[in-house]
């Protein structure tokens, strides 16, 4: 399987805009989750075997954190056409059945991963109640392969130092996974077909 890392992003960098629809056709858009102390934007995918692998834990991390003020967005930035399961429809029922409490939702466009400057699934970009990226790391060290268990360490360590008013780790990890499906001829700057 094509493994990609994610993007450097400086730390400090402003939560980029939104506005996308879930299976539903609900629209959600950045300013929807202004009371929250803390927004996790979480790229992640139905058919890759990084999101495959973790999304169990991840769904228990957003419904636990959840609970202390952590909003949890997922956006789906894949191409649809080429891979229907990646199609609001199947965002839909990957919502009932991971059982997932936070809005998924679908970016035909890939305009928000573009801004985001998103390049795997999952790619996780935890900001603070300023809105200012304090982390962009890897959930934890499991992959598909290496026998190693999903317990979301490395996100659960960042998102307890920003309720304790502290900074995550310097020191972080890059998140990896299978590279965001670009719409053929609508690839950024940053991608590789070798990926």
């Amino acid at each position: 399987m094509p493994k990609t890392t994610s993007n450097s992003i400086a730390i400090g960098t402003k939560a980029a805009d939104f506005s996308l629809t879930d299976a539903s056709g609900a629209l959600h858009q950045l300013s929807d989750f202004d009371a929250a102390p803390a927004l996790l934007v979480a790229f992640i995918s139905n058919r890759c075997p990084f999101v495959q692998l973790i999304r169990d834990e991840f769904s228990s991390f957003a419904r636990q954190y959840g609970a202390s003020g952590l909003q949890v967005i997922a956006i789906n930035s894949n191409d649809s056409e080429v891979h229907p399961e990646e199609s609001v429809e199947a965002i839909g029922r990957e919502v009932e059945v991971i059982g997932y409490s936070f809005p998924y939702l679908k970016d035909e466009k890939q305009a928000v991963a573009k801004a985001y400057g998103a390049a795997c699934t999952p790619d996780l970009f935890l900001f603070d109640g300023g809105r200012r990226l304090v982390y962009h790391g890897q959930f934890d060290d499991a992959r598909p392969g290496n026998g190693k268990t999903p317990t979301g360490r490395d996100l659960r360590a960042a998102a307890d130092a920003v309720f304790a008013g502290r900074e995550p780790a310097a020191e972080q990890t890059p998140s990896i996974g299978c590279n965001i499906k670009w719409t053929l001829g609508n690839e950024p700057s940053w991608f590789s077909s070798a990926a």
